[in-house]
């Protein structure tokens, strides 16, 4: 009896919906700007397509704003045992519509917020000599209630998922 309980709960749970925007957003709001202006440091995992752990990620941020609702932000990446530089360029574009360009993007991205959620999906142009040429980066941003900011990215090409990517960010001082 006991085992069909289980099966029972598991099967509803596989069952169950995605977790939406509207579902998440409680209340107070994510702007992308203000969180990340000022030094934010990161801590992840880098998962396989099957979802198992395979790395640990790390970033160092610093954002300095350029504007009123804008900042430039120097993204120093830890992957693999190798280091990157991403330099961001962010604003606001609307009401809970942002937009960012980066040295390493094919494009921009436009996002838009619900609540305390976001979501972006960009190109990132893939180091030369890497046969993927471009991947597609599909970013859910989700601010908790002690004020850090929860980021799941999906790497993808053609469709096809490549790698996923959890972290946890959060203001330093």
């Amino acid at each position: 009896m006991r085992r069909l309980a289980w099966a029972a709960l598991l099967l509803l749970v596989g069952c169950s919906a995605p977790l939406t925007p509207d579902k998440f957003a409680g209340t107070g709001s994510f702007d992308p700007v203000a969180f990340f202006t000022g030094h934010v440091t990161s801590w992840g995992v880098e998962e396989n397509r099957d979802g198992q752990p395979i790395g640990i990620v790390t970033t160092d941020c610093v954002g300095t704003p350029t504007g009123p609702h804008s900042i430039n932000m120097v993204q120093t990446l830890h992957v693999g045992g190798k280091t990157q530089v991403r330099t961001w360029q962010f604003r606001q574009i609307g009401d809970g519509q942002y937009s960012a360009t980066a040295n390493d993007m094919d494009g921009t991205a436009v996002g838009t917020v619900s609540g305390r959620a976001f979501h972006w999906s960009w190109v990132l142009e893939t180091a030369p000599g890497n046969s993927l040429k471009n991947v597609t980066m599909d970013q859910w941003f989700y601010r908790m209630d002690d004020g850090a900011v929860m980021i799941r990215t999906i790497v993808s090409k053609a469709g096809v998922r490549l790698v996923g990517v959890s972290e946890q960010f959060e203001k330093v001082g």
